[in-house]
């Protein structure tokens, strides 16, 4: 089992003036006896991890004036992750040099701000009867770099154990970050900690820890519950030094602090940063990266969804900020969900991405869609949200457990059926063709409701979930502008499940621009295409190309031309159209087959999606008992 804050090795290095015991202390150390003869100086040694009570292995520096220039001893410090300064106690002057020279000397090489965490050490306590911590008080107190002062005796053995002990504790448990000795408080930046990582133990968000709360706490930091004594005495502890520190039988956020300051006060830094640790954080006080963002790799041709463990940790905090129970996040809902990271996840525009109720507050399914929104399109974002929230909760898990790479689409392709969730889908077309308002009306924005849209809340996207031969899919809509006849897709843009095509059906020159996209980019594609002919409410133009829309569409072996208007209400057939054609992605030529059948046909009069769903199983039924006759039939004809 690795170290338990993840740290490799610890590097301690011993400085002080010549004859203050700094090779005896090593040396004592390593044979448990006091050397008969000294050396100039130590040679690097190192101590293996199981002998170490962090199980980290510590490697121990000496340094010698006599056999070391300046240059050497700058190298030094900038690898040591702790200094240990030592003075002899009988000597007042090595007392002053730690002032004089070398704490101001160890701030020249690495700032005044440095996090490398100081030792003072008082060696040859052997020889006086008196102690020097009175004199060391006032210098731990001005610097605050001074993790702690140890008096010890290499001569004896007196604390030689403990002197290197508290200098790897003052490296995998420093104080610094945690605690301002001068207010006896927690540091700004723990006490932020410390509440985030309360508000996710706080499962039914009333603001108290209750015992089985505490009790899920304890496992997950300590990996053992709490006795019902010892819960108790640690009630009982808090309610006589804090007010309010217990309410309803419950641990406060007050009184959560108030342990974690006692804990620092006796010197058990180590429970601190246990909790701390579980919960990511590094020494900086901030999540480290390798928490945020484990390394996942998504091969080209796959994509990143949320997995059944994702939603259902993220519908679980959604029902837990939902405070009146109505099915949707208020404004103040949101913020609190989101307090626990460092800004909330979407924007006002989130509006105009998913579905929300009609005060514009988001619903369970916009929720769920806004997330899985950004699990496609930025997987990376998405682990760390979910960092901050709190998914993770043991040693041995990560965020990719929420997570899921699809295999690779010409797999799907090939098999002629997708395990996929969510569908990428780009609508394309000319500006003024209807792309947004399509987008839009997939979200229940009829083309009333779009007038009091604000435009600069707008986004290229829109998601939403739809039944798909019964089950749930997400269909995700990328606009896509077509700027002139010449206009040149990138691809990114033709990256996709399923592509729509869009023009204009009332203007006569709209149908030209995706009639050149299609042969330009996807007459030989293996992407499903469905062409869309917006504003179907008002009279159809006759288009100024060769040929017109429907005979294209039959040309091409396309799927019937698909009409649309979010003008009153809006009928899902097209949406639901896309979905089914990216699960179940069929090569061009069978798309013959797919139009003469019936059911296609007749699918744009269909009053509602339940119907295509319907007919889609006999569609699929058709096109694959075709396709067996025309191999039966091609086979038959060469063995003529």
């Amino acid at each position: 089992m690795g170290p338990r804050n993840g740290r490799k090795d610890v590097r301690i290095l011993l400085l002080g003036e010549p004859g203050v015991g700094k090779t005896s202390l090593i040396l004592s150390l390593v044979s448990e006896e006091f050397p008969e003869e000294v050396p100039p100086r130590a040679e690097e040694i190192t101590i293996p991890a199981d002998v170490t009570p962090e199980k980290v292995p510590t490697n121990i520096v000496d340094y010698s004036s006599q056999e070391q220039g300046e240059e050497s001893l700058i190298v030094e410090i900038h690898k040591a992750n702790v200094i240990c300064i030592v003075y002899a106690v009988d000597d007042d002057d090595t007392i002053d040099k730690i002032t004089t020279y070398w704490l101001p000397f160890i701030q020249e090489q690495l700032g005044e701000n440095h996090l490398v965490p100081i030792v003072l050490v008082g060696n040859k306590v052997d020889l006086v009867e008196y102690s020097s911590l009175e004199i060391i008080l006032p210098i731990m107190n001005q610097y605050a770099e001074i993790e702690s002062c140890v008096e010890c005796s290499a001569k004896t053995l007196k604390n030689i154990s403990e002197l290197f002990y508290y200098a790897q504790k003052a490296v995998l448990h420093p104080t610094t970050p945690l605690y301002v000795t001068e207010t006896r408080d927690l540091t700004e930046k723990c006490k932020k900690a410390l509440t985030r990582i309360f508000k996710i133990c706080d499962y039914d968000n009333d603001a108290i820890l209750n015992d089985y709360e505490l009790n899920q706490f304890q496992r997950r930091c300590f990996n053992t519950p709490l006795q019902p004594h010892a819960l108790e005495d640690v009630k009982n502890l808090v309610r006589k030094n804090v007010e309010d520190g217990i309410r309803d039988d419950g641990l406060t956020v007050k009184g959560f602090l108030f342990l974690h300051i006692l804990f620092i006060q006796r010197g058990r830094h180590e429970t601190t940063w246990t909790v701390l640790r579980k919960f990511g954080y590094d020494d900086s006080m901030q999540l480290s990266k390798e928490y945020c963002c484990p390394r996942l790799v998504v091969p080209p041709g796959c994509t990143t969804e949320l997995s059944h463990q994702g939603y259902h940790f993220l519908t679980t905090l959604f029902e837990k900020y939902d405070k009146d129970k109505d099915g949707c996040l208020s404004p103040t809902e949101v913020a609190d969900l989101f307090s626990t990271c460092p800004v909330i996840a979407w924007g006002p525009e989130v509006v105009n991405v998913v579905p929300t109720n009609e005060n514009g507050w988001i619903t369970l399914q916009g929720y769920l869609a806004q997330w899985t929104l950004i699990a496609a399109l930025d997987v990376c974002r998405l682990m760390e949200f979910l960092a901050y929230l709190g998914y993770i909760s043991s040693s041995d898990e990560s965020q990719l457990s929420a997570i899921i790479v699809t295999r690779e689409k010409k797999l799907d392709l090939q098999k002629r059926q997708t395990s996929r969730n969510v569908f990428h889908c780009q609508v394309i077309g000319p500006q003024g063709a209807g792309k947004s308002t399509f987008m839009q009306g997939f979200i229940g924005k009829t083309l009333q409701a779009q007038a009091s849209i604000n435009k600069a809340q707008l986004t290229p996207y829109t998601i939403s979930s739809l039944q798909v031969y019964g089950q749930e899919k997400y269909l995700l809509l990328h606009e896509v502008d077509l700027y002139g006849m010449n206009d040149t897709l990138t691809p990114p843009e033709l990256y996709c499940d399923v592509v729509c095509l869009m023009y204009d059906a009332s203007h006569p020159r709209s149908f030209e621009y995706v009639a050149r996209s299609f042969l330009k980019y996807f007459s030989d594609s293996k992407v499903p295409v469905l062409i869309v002919g917006s504003k179907a409410d008002l009279p159809a133009a006759i288009q100024d190309y060769a040929i017109q829309p429907m005979a294209f569409c039959n040309k091409y072996k396309l799927p019937p031309l698909q009409p649309f208007t979010a003008n009153g209400t809006i009928r899902k057939d097209a949406y639901v159209k896309l979905a089914t054609m990216a699960a179940y992605p069929v090569y061009k030529p069978a798309w013959k087959l797919l139009c003469q059948s019936s059911h296609f046909r007749h699918l744009p009069m269909a009053q509602d999606s339940t119907v295509w769903v319907k007919a889609g199983i006999g569609m699929a039924a058709v096109a694959l008992v075709s396709l067996f006759l025309v191999k039966i039939i091609k086979a038959a004809s060469e063995n003529r």
